[in-house]
């Protein structure tokens, strides 16, 4: 079982809790300037009996002309070409109504692979029932106070705190718990 999504984050750190004394509200400044995002893909993977994994892609956005912002649907076959390499066997999708996950190609693709691959989709606006909205409240709270200087040191902290993930499987299983979802038999 795959539960795929996608999040965002640009220079802006999200806000996050920070402690000062009483009647001094700490402020930390950030440079306003300068576009750019990157973009993240995850797959967290659950198999009963095994350990839960996490497969995730990072884009990075400078802001040029011409330069995509997102995933293209390509990116996304090749995330789930990925996850079924490392998985070593057929894959359950579920994800989310993205433009880019409805598009006909990708619908081919699924199509043409349906012997390994069956793909669920998700009603609209239900992040609770996927639980790689947590990993992703993970991965922010991580970087919440941290003040980037510039686009690879965010996009560093990103993949650090990813990493970190990855070998904690306990934190992908609890995100499957919070997401009210268990594995049965």
């Amino acid at each position: 079982m795959v539960f795929e999504d996608e999040a965002g984050q640009t220079l802006r750190p999200p806000r996050a809790r920070a402690w000062g004394r009483v009647g001094c509200t700490p402020v930390v400044r950030v440079r306003g300037g300068g576009s750019g995002r990157i973009s993240m893909a995850g797959m967290s993977c659950y198999k009963q009996g095994e350990r839960s994994r996490l497969i995730y892609r990072v884009r990075l956005h400078r802001g040029r002309k011409g330069e995509r912002k997102s995933f293209s649907w390509q990116d996304y076959r090749d995330l789930i070409l990925r996850a079924r390499i490392q998985l070593g066997g057929p894959i359950v999708l579920v994800w989310d109504n993205l433009s880019v996950h409805l598009v006909p190609p990708m619908k081919e693709f699924i199509a043409a692979n349906e012997d390994w691959l069956t793909v669920f989709q998700l009603p609209s606006y239900a992040p609770d029932l996927n639980p790689q909205e947590g990993i992703w409240s993970l991965v922010k709270r991580t970087i919440g106070n941290l003040a980037v200087a510039n686009l690879n040191h965010l996009t560093k902290s990103v993949k650090r705190s990813l990493k970190k993930i990855q070998y904690r499987p306990h934190l992908i299983d609890g995100c499957l718990a919070q997401a009210g979802l268990i594995m049965d038999d």
